[in-house]
């Protein structure tokens, strides 16, 4: 039976940017089942709570994007009863390491000759755009793991924004979602409560000052250009998403269909 439309978004306290991505329409007229596809922040932080709601929901699979690092900083995901937990990293351990430490230690100088002028945007678009030409392995087995089984399935990172959000946005597209729809569910992202709290190796007003979190707003911001260049980037290595799916992915037209079959309305 197809779960229906959850009344309140839960209150995580522990895991933010959590929600489930049913509702969502497809070119054909179908909708995402609610209780098959979960996104979030990592799960490193949740509360017994907070686990026990995460336990209720069914899960197959956890899908962690996480490289060593992060886990390093924050810590393994909670572990839940009966759920299979899948570490697939779409960035290297080293992967911006010096860029991230200046970002929480550096004065607004060195945050101005790094960030500003647009650097900070640009930054995040090679990001999106290097992820989808260089992690086609890591989305080819999520997407297959899903066809198989791994259903109900959660992908998160540390935020929940970034690399969960591509890989969502790539699972939506093979199961036919208006791209407008995709964009709007990771714009969500940007939603107060479901922000990434930056943190800065100080805590005088100064390190948070209005010119330090300007620089620092295009990396924890979810923005329409980052995706449309993971979009973009698809018609240009592969023009569109059909052939990305099937050449980049090995997605085909039968997997698709069992993708839609396990997620759609």
């Amino acid at each position: 039976m197809t779960q229906q439309v959850p009344s309140t978004e839960p209150e995580l306290a522990g895991v933010r940017n959590f929600r489930d991505v049913g509702g969502l329409p497809t070119v054909d007229g179908r909708r995402v089942a609610y209780g098959r596809l979960f996104r979030s922040g990592h799960l490193a932080h949740a509360t017994e709570s907070d686990a026990a709601f995460l336990a209720s929901l069914g899960l197959h699979t956890i899908f962690d994007f996480r490289n060593a690092a992060d886990q390093k900083l924050e810590g393994p995901d909670v572990e839940l009863p009966g759920v299979r937990n899948v570490n697939l990293p779409l960035t290297d351990p080293a992967h911006g390491a010096e860029f991230w430490t200046m970002v929480r230690d550096g004065d607004i100088d060195q945050l101005r000759s790094i960030l500003g002028d647009g650097k900070a945007a640009d930054r995040m678009i090679g990001s999106y755009r290097a992820i989808i030409q260089e992690r086609t392995a890591e989305h080819r087995q999520v997407l297959h793991s899903m066809a198989e089984d791994s259903v109900p399935a959660l992908m998160h990172c540390a935020a929940g924004k970034d690399r969960a959000g591509i890989s969502i946005a790539i699972t939506l597209l093979a199961l036919g979602v208006e791209r407008e729809a995709i964009v709007a569910d990771y714009l969500e992202s940007n939603a107060t409560h479901r922000r990434y709290k930056v943190h800065r190796s100080k805590s005088s007003a100064s390190a948070y000052s209005p010119e330090v979190m300007d620089l620092l707003s295009p990396l924890f911001d979810a923005r329409a250009e980052y995706l449309e260049a993971a979009f973009d980037t698809i018609d240009e290595k592969w023009g569109g998403v059909d052939a990305y799916l099937e050449q980049g992915l090995g997605v085909t037209p039968e997997v698709r269909e069992r993708l839609r079959e396990r997620f759609l309305d």
